[in-house]
Protein backbone atom coordinates (compact mmCIF):
# COMPACT_ATOMS: atom_id res chain seq x y z
CA UNK A 1 0.00 0.00 0.00
CA UNK A 2 1.22 3.44 -0.85
CA UNK A 3 2.54 5.33 2.17
CA UNK A 4 2.14 9.08 1.76
CA UNK A 5 4.78 11.16 3.51
CA UNK A 6 3.11 13.80 5.63
CA UNK A 7 4.91 17.11 6.02
CA UNK A 8 2.75 18.21 8.92
CA UNK A 9 4.40 18.54 12.29
CA UNK A 10 2.71 16.45 14.93
CA UNK A 11 2.02 17.93 18.33
CA UNK A 12 4.94 17.63 20.74
CA UNK A 13 7.23 16.42 17.99
CA UNK A 14 10.34 17.85 16.36
CA UNK A 15 11.04 16.67 12.85
CA UNK A 16 14.61 16.85 11.49
CA UNK A 17 15.02 16.80 7.71
CA UNK A 18 17.77 17.60 5.20
CA UNK A 19 17.84 21.27 4.24
CA UNK A 20 19.76 23.12 1.58
CA UNK A 21 23.32 24.47 1.60
CA UNK A 22 24.64 22.10 4.30
CA UNK A 23 21.83 22.79 6.74
CA UNK A 24 19.24 20.77 8.65
CA UNK A 25 15.59 21.79 8.69
CA UNK A 26 13.69 21.69 12.01
CA UNK A 27 9.91 21.37 11.80
CA UNK A 28 8.75 22.11 15.33
CA UNK A 29 5.39 22.63 17.00
CA UNK A 30 5.46 25.82 19.06
CA UNK A 31 6.72 25.43 22.57
CA UNK A 32 8.46 28.31 24.36
CA UNK A 33 11.01 25.98 25.97
CA UNK A 34 11.86 24.30 22.66
CA UNK A 35 12.16 27.63 20.85
CA UNK A 36 14.57 28.86 23.54
CA UNK A 37 16.69 25.74 23.01
CA UNK A 38 16.77 26.30 19.24
CA UNK A 39 17.77 29.94 19.70
CA UNK A 40 20.74 28.78 21.79
CA UNK A 41 22.17 26.82 18.83
CA UNK A 42 24.91 28.81 17.02
CA UNK A 43 24.01 29.56 13.41
CA UNK A 44 20.29 28.82 13.77
CA UNK A 45 17.94 30.65 11.38
CA UNK A 46 14.19 31.18 11.23
CA UNK A 47 12.54 30.85 7.80
CA UNK A 48 9.24 32.79 7.84
CA UNK A 49 7.93 31.48 4.51
CA UNK A 50 8.41 27.81 5.44
CA UNK A 51 7.68 28.48 9.13
CA UNK A 52 10.61 26.37 10.24
CA UNK A 53 14.08 26.65 11.72
CA UNK A 54 17.35 25.50 10.21
CA UNK A 55 20.73 24.79 11.81
CA UNK A 56 24.16 24.09 10.33
CA UNK A 57 24.62 20.48 9.29
CA UNK A 58 27.54 18.57 10.78
CA UNK A 59 28.41 14.98 11.56
CA UNK A 60 27.19 15.19 15.15
CA UNK A 61 24.41 17.79 14.85
CA UNK A 62 21.62 15.19 14.67
CA UNK A 63 22.91 13.51 17.82
CA UNK A 64 23.15 16.91 19.54
CA UNK A 65 19.54 17.73 18.66
CA UNK A 66 18.29 14.34 19.86
CA UNK A 67 20.18 14.82 23.11
CA UNK A 68 18.90 18.39 23.45
CA UNK A 69 15.20 17.62 22.98
CA UNK A 70 14.98 13.95 23.96
CA UNK A 71 14.67 10.76 21.92
CA UNK A 72 10.90 10.55 22.40
CA UNK A 73 10.22 14.03 20.96
CA UNK A 74 12.49 13.88 17.92
CA UNK A 75 11.72 12.23 14.59
CA UNK A 76 14.82 12.01 12.39
CA UNK A 77 14.57 11.67 8.61
CA UNK A 78 16.09 8.20 7.96
CA UNK A 79 18.78 9.41 5.55
CA UNK A 80 20.29 11.54 8.34
CA UNK A 81 21.13 8.49 10.42
CA UNK A 82 23.86 5.96 9.62
CA UNK A 83 22.62 3.34 7.15
CA UNK A 84 22.25 0.49 9.65
CA UNK A 85 20.73 2.77 12.31
CA UNK A 86 18.13 4.11 9.89
CA UNK A 87 17.11 0.68 8.61
CA UNK A 88 17.94 -2.31 10.77
CA UNK A 89 17.41 -0.58 14.12
CA UNK A 90 13.93 0.46 13.00
CA UNK A 91 12.95 -3.09 12.09
CA UNK A 92 12.87 -2.56 8.35
CA UNK A 93 12.52 -5.30 5.75
CA UNK A 94 15.86 -7.18 5.63
CA UNK A 95 15.44 -7.42 1.85
CA UNK A 96 15.57 -3.62 1.57
CA UNK A 97 18.59 -3.50 3.87
CA UNK A 98 20.31 -6.08 1.68
CA UNK A 99 19.51 -4.07 -1.44
CA UNK A 100 20.92 -0.87 0.04
CA UNK A 101 24.06 -2.58 1.25
CA UNK A 102 24.56 -4.07 -2.23
CA UNK A 103 24.09 -0.63 -3.75
CA UNK A 104 26.58 0.84 -1.29
CA UNK A 105 29.16 -1.73 -2.37
CA UNK A 106 28.54 -0.86 -6.02
CA UNK A 107 28.89 2.87 -5.25
CA UNK A 108 32.22 2.17 -3.54
CA UNK A 109 33.45 0.15 -6.52
CA UNK A 110 32.59 3.09 -8.80
CA UNK A 111 34.63 5.40 -6.55
CA UNK A 112 31.81 7.60 -5.24
CA UNK A 113 32.63 9.83 -2.28
CA UNK A 114 31.15 9.10 1.15
CA UNK A 115 28.76 12.07 1.05
CA UNK A 116 27.45 11.07 -2.38
CA UNK A 117 26.98 7.46 -1.29
CA UNK A 118 24.97 8.55 1.74
CA UNK A 119 22.84 10.90 -0.36
CA UNK A 120 22.11 8.24 -3.01
CA UNK A 121 21.27 5.58 -0.41
CA UNK A 122 18.98 8.04 1.34
CA UNK A 123 17.07 8.71 -1.89
CA UNK A 124 16.56 5.00 -2.56
CA UNK A 125 15.56 4.41 1.06
CA UNK A 126 12.92 7.18 0.93
CA UNK A 127 11.67 5.97 -2.44
CA UNK A 128 11.16 2.42 -1.14
CA UNK A 129 9.41 3.69 2.00
CA UNK A 130 7.11 5.88 -0.07
CA UNK A 131 5.71 2.88 -1.96
CA UNK A 132 6.11 0.40 0.89
CA UNK A 133 7.58 -2.30 -1.30
CA UNK A 134 10.64 -3.46 -3.20
CA UNK A 135 11.76 -0.90 -5.83
CA UNK A 136 12.13 -3.68 -8.41
CA UNK A 137 9.40 -3.87 -11.00
CA UNK A 138 8.11 -0.30 -10.63
CA UNK A 139 7.09 1.44 -13.84
CA UNK A 140 8.00 4.77 -15.42
CA UNK A 141 4.54 6.08 -14.48
CA UNK A 142 5.32 5.25 -10.86
CA UNK A 143 8.60 7.14 -11.11
CA UNK A 144 6.89 10.21 -12.55
CA UNK A 145 4.35 10.18 -9.72
CA UNK A 146 7.11 10.06 -7.10
CA UNK A 147 9.06 12.92 -8.70
CA UNK A 148 5.90 15.02 -8.89
CA UNK A 149 5.31 14.28 -5.22
CA UNK A 150 8.78 15.61 -4.38
CA UNK A 151 8.28 18.75 -6.43
CA UNK A 152 4.68 19.58 -5.56
CA UNK A 153 3.96 18.08 -2.13
CA UNK A 154 7.37 18.33 -0.51
CA UNK A 155 8.42 21.41 -2.53
CA UNK A 156 11.89 19.93 -2.95
CA UNK A 157 14.46 21.92 -4.91
CA UNK A 158 15.24 21.02 -8.51
CA UNK A 159 18.78 20.11 -7.46
CA UNK A 160 17.40 17.65 -4.89
CA UNK A 161 15.08 16.01 -7.43
CA UNK A 162 17.85 15.75 -10.03
CA UNK A 163 20.03 14.01 -7.47
CA UNK A 164 17.14 11.64 -6.71
CA UNK A 165 16.87 10.77 -10.41
CA UNK A 166 20.60 10.07 -10.57
CA UNK A 167 20.38 7.86 -7.47
CA UNK A 168 17.48 5.80 -8.81
CA UNK A 169 19.16 5.54 -12.22
CA UNK A 170 22.27 4.15 -10.52
CA UNK A 171 20.13 1.71 -8.52
CA UNK A 172 18.53 0.15 -11.58
CA UNK A 173 21.43 0.24 -14.02
CA UNK A 174 24.36 -0.60 -11.73
CA UNK A 175 23.03 -2.31 -8.59
CA UNK A 176 20.01 -4.21 -9.99
CA UNK A 177 21.50 -4.66 -13.49
CA UNK A 178 18.09 -4.32 -15.13
CA UNK A 179 16.54 -1.87 -17.64
CA UNK A 180 15.97 1.44 -15.94
CA UNK A 181 12.46 2.94 -15.82
CA UNK A 182 14.24 6.30 -15.53
CA UNK A 183 15.00 6.38 -19.27
CA UNK A 184 13.69 9.55 -20.95
CA UNK A 185 12.19 10.87 -17.72
CA UNK A 186 12.44 14.68 -17.78
CA UNK A 187 14.78 16.35 -15.31
CA UNK A 188 13.65 19.59 -13.66
CA UNK A 189 15.39 22.62 -15.11
CA UNK A 190 18.46 23.46 -13.06
CA UNK A 191 17.85 26.38 -10.71
CA UNK A 192 20.23 29.29 -11.06
CA UNK A 193 20.86 30.79 -7.66
CA UNK A 194 23.46 33.47 -7.07
CA UNK A 195 25.65 33.14 -3.98
CA UNK A 196 25.76 35.78 -1.26
CA UNK A 197 29.06 37.66 -1.39
CA UNK A 198 30.90 39.57 1.33
CA UNK A 199 32.42 42.89 0.38
CA UNK A 200 36.12 43.45 1.02
CA UNK A 201 35.28 45.57 4.07
CA UNK A 202 32.98 42.87 5.45
CA UNK A 203 35.71 40.26 4.98
CA UNK A 204 38.15 42.54 6.78
CA UNK A 205 35.74 43.05 9.70
CA UNK A 206 35.11 39.32 9.93
CA UNK A 207 38.80 38.38 9.88
CA UNK A 208 39.68 41.05 12.45
CA UNK A 209 37.07 39.54 14.78
CA UNK A 210 39.07 36.28 14.98
CA UNK A 211 41.90 36.56 17.53
CA UNK A 212 42.83 32.94 18.29
CA UNK A 213 45.99 32.19 16.22
CA UNK A 214 44.75 28.79 15.05
CA UNK A 215 41.29 30.03 14.12
CA UNK A 216 42.72 33.14 12.48
CA UNK A 217 45.06 31.05 10.32
CA UNK A 218 42.12 28.88 9.21
CA UNK A 219 39.94 31.84 8.26
CA UNK A 220 42.77 33.62 6.43
CA UNK A 221 43.65 30.48 4.47
CA UNK A 222 40.03 29.76 3.56
CA UNK A 223 39.46 33.23 2.12
CA UNK A 224 42.89 33.94 0.64
CA UNK A 225 43.12 30.60 -1.19
CA UNK A 226 39.45 29.97 -2.04
CA UNK A 227 39.31 26.70 -0.11
CA UNK A 228 36.31 24.55 0.64
CA UNK A 229 35.64 23.83 4.31
CA UNK A 230 36.49 20.16 3.89
CA UNK A 231 39.75 21.10 2.17
CA UNK A 232 41.08 23.48 4.81
CA UNK A 233 40.54 21.09 7.74
CA UNK A 234 42.23 18.23 5.85
CA UNK A 235 45.41 20.12 4.97
CA UNK A 236 48.66 18.49 6.04
CA UNK A 237 51.91 20.27 6.79
CA UNK A 238 53.54 19.01 3.59
CA UNK A 239 50.72 20.58 1.53
CA UNK A 240 52.07 24.06 2.30
CA UNK A 241 54.78 25.11 -0.17
CA UNK A 242 56.03 28.29 1.48
CA UNK A 243 58.93 28.72 -0.99
CA UNK A 244 56.66 28.90 -4.03
CA UNK A 245 53.74 30.35 -2.03
CA UNK A 246 51.38 27.57 -3.12
CA UNK A 247 48.99 25.13 -1.44
CA UNK A 248 48.74 21.59 -2.82
CA UNK A 249 45.18 20.26 -2.55
CA UNK A 250 45.33 16.47 -2.81
CA UNK A 251 42.37 14.42 -4.03
CA UNK A 252 39.88 17.20 -3.39
CA UNK A 253 36.32 17.23 -4.72
CA UNK A 254 36.04 14.98 -7.76
CA UNK A 255 39.24 13.21 -6.64
CA UNK A 256 41.35 15.88 -8.30
CA UNK A 257 44.65 17.41 -7.23
CA UNK A 258 45.21 21.13 -7.74
CA UNK A 259 47.36 24.02 -6.62
CA UNK A 260 46.07 27.32 -5.32
CA UNK A 261 47.74 30.51 -4.13
CA UNK A 262 49.20 31.01 -0.66
CA UNK A 263 48.89 34.58 0.56
CA UNK A 264 51.88 36.14 2.34
CA UNK A 265 49.54 37.43 5.06
CA UNK A 266 48.11 33.92 5.52
CA UNK A 267 51.63 32.45 5.54
CA UNK A 268 52.68 34.88 8.28
CA UNK A 269 49.59 33.87 10.29
CA UNK A 270 50.49 30.20 9.78
CA UNK A 271 54.01 30.78 11.08
CA UNK A 272 52.66 32.54 14.18
CA UNK A 273 50.27 29.63 14.71
CA UNK A 274 53.11 27.10 14.26
CA UNK A 275 55.24 28.74 16.93
CA UNK A 276 52.44 28.38 19.47
CA UNK A 277 50.77 25.05 18.57
CA UNK A 278 53.51 22.91 16.88
CA UNK A 279 51.27 20.59 14.78
CA UNK A 280 53.03 17.43 13.56
CA UNK A 281 50.77 15.82 10.91
CA UNK A 282 47.52 17.59 10.21
CA UNK A 283 47.98 21.32 9.76
CA UNK A 284 44.96 21.84 12.02
CA UNK A 285 44.65 18.81 14.34
CA UNK A 286 41.43 18.10 16.17
CA UNK A 287 40.73 17.21 19.79
CA UNK A 288 41.09 13.48 19.12
CA UNK A 289 44.70 12.29 18.58
CA UNK A 290 45.49 11.59 14.93
CA UNK A 291 42.35 13.34 13.64
CA UNK A 292 42.02 16.63 11.81
CA UNK A 293 39.89 19.49 13.12
CA UNK A 294 36.14 18.91 12.79
CA UNK A 295 34.32 20.99 10.18
CA UNK A 296 31.75 22.01 12.75
CA UNK A 297 34.45 23.73 14.82
CA UNK A 298 35.31 25.99 11.88
CA UNK A 299 31.62 26.70 11.32
CA UNK A 300 31.29 27.81 14.94
CA UNK A 301 34.32 30.09 14.62
CA UNK A 302 32.83 31.67 11.51
CA UNK A 303 29.42 32.15 13.09
CA UNK A 304 30.91 33.85 16.14
CA UNK A 305 33.06 36.09 13.97
CA UNK A 306 30.08 36.99 11.77
CA UNK A 307 28.06 38.07 14.80
CA UNK A 308 30.97 40.07 16.24
CA UNK A 309 31.50 41.77 12.87
CA UNK A 310 27.80 42.72 12.70
CA UNK A 311 27.24 40.97 9.36
CA UNK A 312 23.55 40.21 8.75
CA UNK A 313 23.85 38.50 5.38
CA UNK A 314 22.86 34.84 5.06
CA UNK A 315 26.47 33.62 4.79
CA UNK A 316 28.57 30.60 5.80
CA UNK A 317 32.21 29.50 5.69
CA UNK A 318 31.72 28.64 2.01
CA UNK A 319 30.90 32.31 1.36
CA UNK A 320 34.59 33.06 1.86
CA UNK A 321 35.34 30.90 -1.17
CA UNK A 322 32.68 32.72 -3.21
CA UNK A 323 34.07 36.06 -2.06
CA UNK A 324 37.63 35.04 -2.99
CA UNK A 325 36.55 34.29 -6.56
CA UNK A 326 34.42 37.42 -6.90
CA UNK A 327 37.13 39.72 -5.55
CA UNK A 328 39.70 38.19 -7.92
CA UNK A 329 37.34 38.78 -10.83
CA UNK A 330 36.74 42.37 -9.78
CA UNK A 331 40.51 42.89 -9.62
CA UNK A 332 40.85 41.84 -13.26
CA UNK A 333 42.00 38.22 -12.87
CA UNK A 334 41.15 36.11 -15.91
CA UNK A 335 38.20 33.76 -15.38
CA UNK A 336 40.26 30.81 -16.61
CA UNK A 337 42.81 31.26 -13.80
CA UNK A 338 40.03 31.55 -11.24
CA UNK A 339 38.58 28.28 -12.55
CA UNK A 340 41.92 26.54 -12.01
CA UNK A 341 42.35 27.94 -8.51
CA UNK A 342 38.86 26.82 -7.48
CA UNK A 343 39.20 23.41 -9.12
CA UNK A 344 36.07 23.75 -11.23
CA UNK A 345 35.74 21.14 -13.96
CA UNK A 346 33.63 23.40 -16.16
CA UNK A 347 34.09 27.09 -16.86
CA UNK A 348 30.30 27.45 -16.65
CA UNK A 349 30.52 26.84 -12.90
CA UNK A 350 33.02 29.68 -12.53
CA UNK A 351 30.99 32.03 -14.73
CA UNK A 352 28.43 32.46 -11.95
CA UNK A 353 30.79 35.00 -10.38
CA UNK A 354 30.39 37.29 -13.37
CA UNK A 355 26.79 37.77 -12.22
CA UNK A 356 27.69 38.89 -8.71
CA UNK A 357 30.76 40.97 -9.48
CA UNK A 358 30.63 44.74 -8.97
CA UNK A 359 33.26 45.30 -11.64
CA UNK A 360 30.71 46.03 -14.35
CA UNK A 361 27.32 46.09 -12.59
CA UNK A 362 28.58 48.64 -10.05
CA UNK A 363 29.39 51.11 -12.83
CA UNK A 364 25.85 51.15 -14.20
CA UNK A 365 23.82 54.15 -13.10
CA UNK A 366 20.15 53.66 -12.39
CA UNK A 367 17.90 55.94 -14.50
CA UNK A 368 16.25 57.14 -11.28
CA UNK A 369 19.53 58.81 -10.30
CA UNK A 370 19.43 60.90 -13.51
CA UNK A 371 16.03 62.46 -12.89
CA UNK A 372 17.23 65.05 -10.38
CA UNK A 373 14.92 63.94 -7.57
CA UNK A 374 16.05 65.26 -4.17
Amino acid sequence: MRQEVSMAVCANLIQIEPGEAERLKLLISYDATWVAKVKAIPGRRWHPKEKCWSVPRSENMVERLVSLFGEEQVKVEPSLRPLKDSLICQGEDPQLVQLLEAMDQELRLHGYAAKTRKAYLGHVDRFARFYGNDPQGLSKVTMRAYLLHLLQKQQASHTYVNQCISALKFLYEKALKEPSPMVNLPRPKRERKLPDILSRQEVLRLLEAVQNPKHRAIMLLTYSSGLRLGEVVRLKIEDIDSARRLIHLRQAKGRKDRYTVLSQVALDALRAYFKQYHPDQWLFPGAQPGRHLHERTVQKVFEQAREMAGIRKNVSVHTLRHSFATHLLESGTDLRYIQELLGHKSSKTTEIYTHVSERDIGRIQSPLDTLGIQ
